[in-house]
């Protein structure tokens, strides 16, 4: 059965909208973003085209100590939730942060500390109710450290490695915690970078994820052929790995 009670975090990001445009019909949304305005009119948008509640949760995600408030209001919009996405983060300057350590250690927070205090606060919240589901946007980044986004990588492998905690926890309770990781996306976000064909859509990662949930799947690469690329990424020994500059 499809989630109808959804919970997005980061709902202005590209991913996180095209997730939530995957469950229009009648359904019920809480969306957790910074900027209120572009929240709005996001709701705005899947009211029209069809979800049947939209509500919006103000927040700056990089303030930890306010993470108990977006839980509570959360809970008070939506008593009861099928379905969280943790889809908040930047994609640091990497050059930036070989130079500006407090830098690399802010987004590093954003996109590891920030993603993990809300995903276990929100995975509490599910335990609590013996049901429901959440997914977590990492990265292919985490899989190995290149040079050319290390900060960010090294983030995304910290998220992993905490959300597989989470589900061998959350699993006993009826729980499910689902990792996704994307390749490279074609969003605002990566928008500076040059295109390739290993580049996918938003909408090709959300119907991705829209899969893993109804089939209950633990972990995803988003799109598929990024699970045998990250493998032989995974086994070059490191003398070789260390010269490659993608």
């Amino acid at each position: 059965m499809n989630p109808t009670n959804i919970v997005i975090v980061g709902a202005t990001s590209a991913i996180a909208r095209a997730i939530a445009e995957r469950y229009l019909t009648g359904s019920s949304f809480v969306l957790v973003a910074r900027d209120a305005d572009r929240a709005s009119a996001i709701a705005d948008d899947l009211t029209i085209r069809g979800a049947a509640i939209v509500s919006i949760v103000a927040a700056d995600l990089a303030d930890l100590a306010d993470h108990a408030r977006v839980v509570h209001e959360t809970c008070a919009a939506m008593p009861s939730i099928d379905l969280v996405v943790i889809a908040h983060g930047v994609l640091p300057e990497q050059d930036r942060c070989d130079v500006d350590p407090d830098y690399a250690i802010a987004t590093f927070s954003l996109n590891a500390d920030s993603m993990i205090s809300i995903m276990h606060r929100f995975v509490n919240q599910l335990i609590d109710q013996r049901q429901g589901t959440a997914v977590v946007i990492s990265s292919v980044a985490g899989e190995r450290g290149r040079a050319s986004n290390y900060t960010y990588g090294a983030a995304k492998a910290a998220v992993t490695a905490y959300a597989s905690g989470l589900r061998a926890r959350a699993a006993a309770y009826g729980v499910r915690v689902i990792t996704v990781k994307p390749g490279f996306v074609d969003t605002p976000m990566t928008s500076h970078l040059p295109k390739n064909p290993l580049f996918a859509s938003a909408d090709t990662v959300a119907a991705n994820v829209a899969a893993a949930v109804r089939r209950g799947t633990a972990s995803i690469y988003a799109p598929w052929f990024w699970r045998p690329v990250m493998a032989l990424i995974r086994i070059l020994p490191e003398k070789i790995f260390m010269k490659l500059k993608a």
